[in-house]
């Protein structure tokens, strides 16, 4: 008898510790659900929905301060619950400059600011190359290569992620329409205005816009393999007014021409038939086009015939798309309004009003913001925050010296932004403000001066 009441008081007890320990996993899990979901108790015991920073920085471990205390993470790489609203966070390491930026957290959701940089102050410098018969140079986009352009048919390809680069020759000869012999030359002249200089993803190729006295060129030039390069101009007798490169390796491409638009093929030497006529603007995202005519903005998957409208316009209009996250998104400019829809329903999520009319339109580094400028005025769309910002380089003279931050050349001195026109740094003097100025693998620092390509430490040796 004693043993059957053991048993039971046992199998009691057991029955209670397993309910105990159910109870406390499910409101474990309950507990971990609300945080995630942004739900905290504050400092008075109160419950409240907060929000998730996320903070990287190059170089790593920067020390954090938010508004104006350190908490209880001390360095960057990592994420922090914070309530909504305003916070002020500032990066500081010992020997480089510093960053600060004025977020807004929202309730339940993430902000990721993982594209500060902080630059040493105290940068060894040296001369890689003497650039002096160069006229303009171009970058990858990976920023490991950068093309030496001069006016003569052999141009010069230097790896640049590189502790030695070493410069490979590229003759150009017989690729450009815009050259011509001159006594004393051995190769020829190139006499062509370059346009534009557009690199695949593949870092492999380059789309030239080349314009001489009396027509514009376009040449695929091959950096890997020159002798495979493309004249296209001159390969299809057509005049196009437009080419972009439709895929990563440049392969495919889309061209314009009299408002009709073509996909070519590199391989195989051809050119389709009429994909869209009436095409004022056009951009496109994996095998889906969209474009602008006369009174509406349509999208077309290749491979369907009839194309289907989106949005009806009453002005001529530029397009472009974008993904972020795993949203598609549709940029609509009309004169100095820009309007932003997602693709899948068509949902309009922004229309603002610009300072200016545009002259370009950029697409940030994975869709992450848009910038768009006429002359040194920039208006910039933080897909993040979806809030504009406008600012000014006070030079015309501009670029992007990373996938996040800008640069201006202005009397010679070397000035970064970031991409929405914050944290404003001069860096270096006596800079060219025709050649590009450019960051590689977060270690060097590399523009021209006086004709020489130099290259600035980033890191502490």
């Amino acid at each position: 008898m004693d043993l059957e009441k053991r048993a039971r008081r046992q199998g009691l007890r057991v029955i209670v510790s397993e309910t105990i320990m159910v109870l406390a996993v499910a409101a474990m899990v309950i507990v971990l659900a609300l945080v995630v979901s942004g739900y905290w108790i504050n400092a008075n015991f109160e419950v409240e929905r907060q929000g998730m920073l996320q903070v990287h920085s190059v170089p790593t471990g920067a020390s954090v301060e938010v508004d104006g205390d350190a908490p209880w993470f001390q360095r960057t790489n990592t994420s922090k619950i914070l309530t909504s609203g305003e916070h002020k966070i500032t990066l500081t390491k010992d020997g480089y400059d510093s960053w600060s930026k004025t977020i807004n957290i929202s309730e339940g959701l993430l902000y990721r600011l993982h594209y500060p940089r902080l630059f040493l102050r105290e940068r060894d410098r040296e001369e890689i190359y003497d650039a002096t018969l160069s006229a303009s140079a171009t970058v990858s986009p990976n920023r490991r290569l950068i093309l030496l352009l001069n006016n003569t048919t052999t141009w010069t390809l230097l790896n640049i992620d590189s502790d030695n680069p070493k410069p490979t020759t590229i003759n150009i000869a017989n690729l450009f329409s815009s050259t011509s012999l001159a006594d004393g030359a051995t190769n020829g002249l190139f006499v062509g205005d370059i346009i534009s200089a557009e690199w695949d993803q593949a870092n492999e190729h380059i789309l030239f816009k080349v314009k001489n006295n009396t027509s514009t060129e376009w040449v695929l030039l091959d950096v890997k393999n020159p002798i495979n390069s493309v004249n296209i101009t001159r390969e299809f007798a057509a005049d196009f007014d437009n080419i972009k490169i439709f895929d990563n390796s440049a392969d495919n491409l889309l061209s314009l021409r009299n408002g009709n638009l073509h996909k070519i093929n590199i391989p195989s030497r051809q050119i389709s038939a009429i994909l869209v006529e009436g095409v004022q603007s056009y951009d496109f995202y994996e095998s889906e086009l969209v474009f602008s005519s006369e009174e509406s903005i349509s999208s077309l998957k290749l491979g369907d015939n009839t194309p289907v409208i989106l949005k009806k316009i009453e002005s001529p209009a530029r397009v472009l798309v974008s993904k972020f996250y795993e949203t598609n998104y549709i940029f609509i400019v009309e004169g100095n309004t820009l309007s932003v829809y997602q693709k899948e329903n068509l949902e309009e999520v922004l229309t603002a009003t610009l300072r200016f009319i545009p002259d370009k339109i950029k697409v940030g580094y994975g869709g992450e913001f848009i910038v768009m400028n006429s002359g040194s005025n920039f208006s910039t769309l933080d897909m993040e925050s979806m809030t504009i910002h406008n600012w000014d380089t006070g030079s015309t003279n501009y670029g992007w010296i990373d996938n996040y931050m800008a640069y201006s050349v202005d009397n010679g001195v070397l000035s970064v932004y970031d991409f929405d026109g914050l944290n404003h740094r001069e860096l270096a003097n006596n800079v060219s403000s025709h050649f590009p100025v450019t960051i590689t693998s977060d270690k060097w620092l590399y523009y021209f001066s006086d004709g020489k390509l130099l290259r600035e430490w980033l890191i502490a040796r």
